[in-house]
């Protein structure tokens, strides 16, 4: 009788396993087709200035403005995928003149205003429209029967046109706003003298797109399999929490969090939350500035180093080749005492003129602790095996040097302008508290030993901590879909949103494997030909190239399945813990995917 009962169980879990992967393929497939139908319909009016899709949005301030658009929400958020966006409610201001609105957008200098059929009978929109039309950018999105163009006659700026006032169709024209998708259609009908069949703009997709597996080819049920394995990372405390992010042909298909910030279950993991990135830092940083420094012809990977840091040339870092520090064959050891040869006169609890740099809560250290303590000890360090692969974070601080001399700007700044706000990244960066709410940020540690407080926007790394939370090789913070964007642009080989970070020959330099000693590329981690290795995953091809980080996190890029994947977790909470590497947690998450494109085929 339990044999029957237990059996009974096993099928009816298998049913409602069999319903849910069903439903999952069913409503995947049911957005594309609709999708489809969406892109049919939109077509892109007066962008005579090729204004759409907005380039250089990482300088722009923008404000979203909608009157009865029931769909305005999943338009919203779709915009803020890209960048910050503002929404006004146009509705909450019945009864008020144009110049009060005036009032509430002055400070943005691009309006995206939603304009539906019953919206189209408003005074107060269409003036605050043809007031501002020849003053700030603004692109209007009109959803409802083609007729109603006749009463935009008088619009001058872009409008972006669809029939479909649907769900998707809201969400398609953010995107196309942006260029995450193109825009494909034209006219197909003389609507009155100023819009004729075939008038319209084509545009090119740009940006990374937001959408379902199905729309690359693959069954959304075949990725299920990502949440029991993040599952049983929580369920295993290999990590409170964790966000899988994984694009594919230039798509987001995947974008999950999973967990709380802590055990304590008391704050849920969010798509925007902000993670320690740790090491990643080596390549989303560092290595980008030396690309960009190659790509310019202001940097030789084949000169020695003393080159472009002086105070290395009395030293026996002095004839180290770029080249051989970017593979991790220089010779240089791992790292340096960090918290451990800390004096108890080197750090107070309270900022002061002497004592500046702010290490976390509480722990303030003394002036030119780096340049009198923790420089010296990197350039007095010994060189060992000169020519082999030793991995090491001096790698990299010594580096930031590099890029910091030959720019004349520190590396939180520089990266910051060059890269992060050229591509919109809305998060990332160093010293993240400067910006943020430490509510958005997840904590990396609750370090009780040196620093005695939760690491909460404050590096993990210990090395980094003492120079003051900027280091070549950690303290980068940031969320995985800015960390998507910026991979999706190395993917691109150097291009995104219309802008050009690299040469392509550059990208495929600096990704590419150096030497018969390692597996390594120019900053960039590689895949490991050693099969028994599995790394970064059992199934990632020779082309894969990204880089982990000792927080729980990781991105790698594979070219072959033009794909990027994305893991953020805090697995040093609340001490550091080796499960999330011992249950094999990123690489079983990743295989998945491939996996899932495999039967997709």
């Amino acid at each position: 009788m339990k044999e029957n009962k237990l059996n009974c169980l096993i099928l009816l879990l298998l049913a409602f396993t069999l319903f849910n992967s069903a439903c999952a393929q069913t409503s995947g497939q049911a957005y594309l087709k609709e999708e489809k139908l969406v892109e049919k319909s939109t077509v892109l009016l007066n962008n005579e200035d090729y204004l759409v899709p907005l380039r250089n949005i990482g300088n722009l301030k923008i404000v979203s403005m909608h009157l009865s658009n029931p769909y305005a929400r999943a338009f919203d958020s779709l915009l803020n995928k890209y960048t910050k966006v503002t929404s006004l409610d146009i509705a909450d201001h019945t009864g008020r003149t144009v110049s009060n609105l005036k009032t509430d957008i002055r400070l943005y200098n691009t309006l995206i205003i939603q304009v539906t059929e019953a919206d189209l009978s408003s005074t107060t929109l269409m003036q605050l429209i043809t007031d501002h039309q020849k003053k700030k950018n603004i692109i209007v999105v009109y959803w409802g029967k083609s007729s109603g163009l006749s009463k935009l006659d008088e619009i001058t700026a872009p409008i972006l046109y669809s029939e479909k006032a649907t769900d998707v169709g809201a969400q398609f024209a953010a995107q196309a706003i942006f260029g995450g998708v193109a825009i494909t259609q034209k006219l197909t009908e003389n609507i009155n003298p100023h819009y004729k069949s075939g008038m319209g703009y084509l545009t090119e997709k740009t940006r990374l797109e937001y959408t379902v597996p199905e729309a690359v080819g693959i069954n959304s049920s075949n990725l299920q399999d990502i949440d029991k394995i993040a599952r049983e990372a929580m369920d295993e405390h290999a990590t409170p929490g964790c966000v899988v992010l994984v694009a594919k042909d230039g798509k987001v298909i995947f974008n999950k969090a999973y967990g709380y910030h802590t055990y304590a279950a008391d704050a849920p993991d969010k798509l925007t939350d902000i993670f320690d990135i740790a090491s990643m830092t080596k390549i989303s940083a560092t290595t980008m500035a030396t690309m960009q420094l190659y790509d310019e012809g202001k940097l030789n990977l084949d000169s020695t180093i003393a080159n472009y840091w002086s105070v290395t040339k009395n030293t026996n870092k002095a004839g180290l080749k770029l080249r051989e520090i970017l593979t991790h064959q220089a010779g240089l050891i791992p790292d340096i005492p960090g918290f451990d040869r800390i004096k108890p006169a080197d750090h107070i609890a309270d900022s002061s003129a002497a004592y500046p740099i702010k290490v976390n809560n509480g722990y303030f250290l003394r002036k030119n602790y780096y340049t009198d303590i923790m420089l010296p000890a990197m350039l007095n360090s010994p060189l060992k095996t000169r020519g082999q692969y030793v991995y090491s974070d001096l790698s990299m601080i010594f580096m930031q040097q590099v890029v910091e001399n030959i720019t004349k700007t520190p590396l939180q700044d520089y990266v910051q302008q060059q890269f992060y706000t050229r591509l919109s990244m809305q998060t990332a960066g160093f010293l993240p508290l400067y910006r943020f709410s430490p509510d958005r940020i997840i904590p990396s540690e609750d370090e009780q030993e040196y620093r005695h407080s939760e690491l909460i926007g404050y590096v993990n790394d210990p090395t980094a901590a003492l120079m003051g939370g900027v280091a070549g090789h950690a303290g980068v913070f940031a969320s995985a879909n800015d960390i998507a964007i910026l991979y999706q642009m190395v993917l691109n080989k150097g291009i995104y949103g219309g802008d050009v970070f690299f040469k392509p020959e550059t990208v495929d330099l600096f990704t590419a494997k150096q030497s018969a000693v390692s597996r390594r590329g120019l900053g960039f981690d590689r895949w490991d030909p050693i099969p028994e290795h599995h790394y970064p995953s059992e199934l990632a091809s020779p082309e894969s190239y990204g880089h982990t980080g000792y927080t729980g996190t990781c991105v790698w890029v594979d070219p072959k399945y033009n794909l990027v994947y994305v893991f953020l977790a805090n697995r040093c909470y609340p001490k550091v813990g080796s499960k999330l590497g011992s249950l094999n947690i990123r690489p079983r998450i990743q295989d998945v995917v491939y996996k899932a494109i495999a039967k997709g085929k």
